[in-house]
């Protein structure tokens, strides 16, 4: 059997570079025909935003650039091929040497004139990609104004980061805290769309949660005795990785994962805020508004005040500041005096593929767990069962309605989800309240389908519960205690849901007029909360946010973020 030879290996490299040029130049001839004629045709509302005539007349400019290089290209792999036909033209009595394309040829300057096609093909590739540029400039807004839908569709064309993120611990499967699942949902999806990712965090028994991507990489080290990061420890790991061929392009600490101490110097650091000590004030007043006489004070209020200074002291020490709250951004602005331009709030976002409407989910959940289908109506609570999360105010509540109120009692389901001292308080309630204990990520889904409401309790003013999000996302209506982060980022009208004062009193009216506006109602509230939470509340639009806020770092650009609505 005839091998193939050398020059046939280089003939079809050679048709391989006519035939992407053909399909580059086509696609050239289309862009052409597309760009508008006055450059004026812009989806853009901002006169400062829109695209100069300079820009329509670059973007054409490029176009026959492109075209240039790509005919460059093809002229000559026409032309090697050509060269090698004529030098097989002198061996025509050997049969294997026309058929296989075998001739007489100089290879050096064969490979050189194949060198040069290619590097014609990239010019005119870097060149059609400048004209995406500009025709998205045209369409969308300049780069200058580091527009959301811009920024998304000119990033992917240009460039990739390496992004080092710090955080206390890995998601824990279904025991993981809105902090680590935030991790979680966003560096997951931000190696989705390319990045590198080098995570640092402690190691655990059960670690890790995560896909396998080549482009995600964990850095473990032991936990402190307290649980926290070993800082000289993951510190050296960062230096280390840092100093060693492409150095990090942004870092990205959650929380205080890496402590000003260490971070001080990062000018590209960026570190996202869950909760802050000015916040958990307002906390620390409500619990002990409803404590009981019997109960002893609690010195938390004033520690908590001594915190507040300190965190004013060194928040400033880190370069930027992601707020996942409206209020908190506020926050950091006015009370801890942190400058405007370096405090983004950009807002908490889960997974829309996961935490979806599925009736045939509502029915697996609920024959699984034996859920009849009798109640009139179904409520539901998930989360960490703890005092802080508002439990004791719902138990109670829930305790004198079905001691005041049989037809509640009797025609009401309540499951709560999650794991906690106060899931063994619920029990105590009767068989009308089911404690489900902590749900994996597609459980979860299960049970948002099958409730009619979601209720969050909580005493915590801090950032944007993951759970109030997943419900929206599914569908549902939201009841929650109206402190500033909820009501200003999440429940903003009557129209999504119902807020309540933290007090027992305030919490049962509540319930009582959730039950009395019923299920017709209530589905309503939840479409119209899941439109908006389709526009806020995306894993997809939090992870396209931080990525254009991390190339603003990046290219050291003044960079401000607001939730885009539309």
């Amino acid at each position: 059997m005839p091998q193939t030879s050398t020059t046939a290996i280089h003939i079809m490299a050679l048709d391989g570079i006519v035939n992407v040029n053909s399909i580059f130049t086509i696609a050239l001839f289309i862009g052409l025909t597309s760009t508008p004629s006055d450059h004026s045709h812009t989806l853009v509302s901002s006169a400062a935003c829109a695209a100069t005539a300079a820009t329509a007349e670059r973007l054409v400019s490029r176009h026959v650039y492109s075209f240039s290089s790509f005919l460059f290209s093809s002229l000559i792999a026409l032309g090697l091929k050509q060269a090698i036909r004529i030098a097989n033209h002198d061996h025509i009595l050997n049969y294997h040497a026309v058929l296989h394309g075998a001739g007489i040829v100089d290879l050096r300057m064969l490979r050189f004139g194949i060198l040069g096609s290619a590097l014609g093909s990239g010019f005119g590739c870097v060149f059609l990609t400048l004209a995406l540029v500009d025709w998205v400039q045209i369409k969308l807004g300049v780069l200058a104004c580091w527009g959301y839908y811009t920024l998304a569709a000119t990033i992917p064309l240009v460039t990739l980061l390496k992004i080092a993120l710090f955080v206390k611990k890995w998601p824990d499967k279904n025991r993981a805290g809105g902090l680590e699942r935030h991790a979680l949902t966003l560096h997951l999806a931000l190696a989705k769309r390319g990045h590198e990712l080098h995570i640092f965090t402690s190691n655990s028994s059960s670690f890790p949660v995560y896909p396998l991507l080549a482009n995600l990489h964990f850095h473990l080290s032991n936990p402190t005795a307290a649980g926290y990061l070993d800082q000289a420890t993951v510190w050296e790991q960062f230096r280390a990785e840092n100093s060693t061929g492409r150095p990090f392009d942004v870092a990205h600490t959650e929380s205080v994962g890496l402590r000003y101490t260490r971070s001080r110097n990062l000018s590209n650091l960026a570190v996202s805020w869950h909760g802050i000590a000015y916040e958990s004030i307002h906390s620390d007043i409500i619990q002990e508004l409803l404590r009981a006489p019997e109960q002893s004070q609690s010195i938390g209020l004033t520690e908590r005040v001594k915190k507040v200074v300190e965190e004013v002291k060194f928040f400033k020490h880190y370069a930027h500041h992601v707020a996942t709250s409206d209020h908190a951004g506020e926050v950091l602005k006015r009370i801890y005096m942190i400058p405007e331009e370096r405090v983004h709030v950009i807002l908490n976002g889960v997974d829309e593929h996961v935490f979806i409407p599925d009736a045939a989910k509502d029915i697996e959940f609920k024959l699984k767990f034996g859920i009849q289908e009798s109640k009139s109506l179904v409520l539901g609570l998930a989360g960490r069962l703890v005092k802080d999360k508002g439990h004791p105010l719902m138990f109670e509540a829930l305790r004198q309605i079905f001691m005041e109120n049989s037809t509640f009692r009797d025609s009401v389901l309540v499951l709560v989800a999650g794991d906690g001292p106060w899931g063994t308080r619920y029990k105590e309630l009767g068989s009308n309240l089911l404690v489900l204990g902590p749900l994996e990520q597609a459980e979860l889904a299960g049970f948002y389908n099958a409730i009619d409401i979601f209720v969050n309790p909580t005493l915590r003013a801090q950032g944007l519960d993951h759970t109030l999000l997943e419900a929206i996302l599914t569908g549902k209506p939201l009841m929650a205690t109206n402190l500033p982060s909820i009501t200003q980022s999440i429940i903003v009208s009557k129209e999504m849901g119902y807020t309540f004062s933290p007090t027992v009193e305030a919490l049962k009216k509540s319930l009582y007029q959730v039950r009395e506006d019923g299920r017709e109602v209530l589905k309503q509230k939840g479409n119209l909360a899941r439109e908006r939470g389709l526009k806020l509340f995306t894993a997809t639009k939090m992870a396209a946010a931080y990525e254009s806020l991390f190339f603003c770092i990046y290219s050291d650009h003044y960079c401000m973020y607001k939730p885009q609505i539309s």
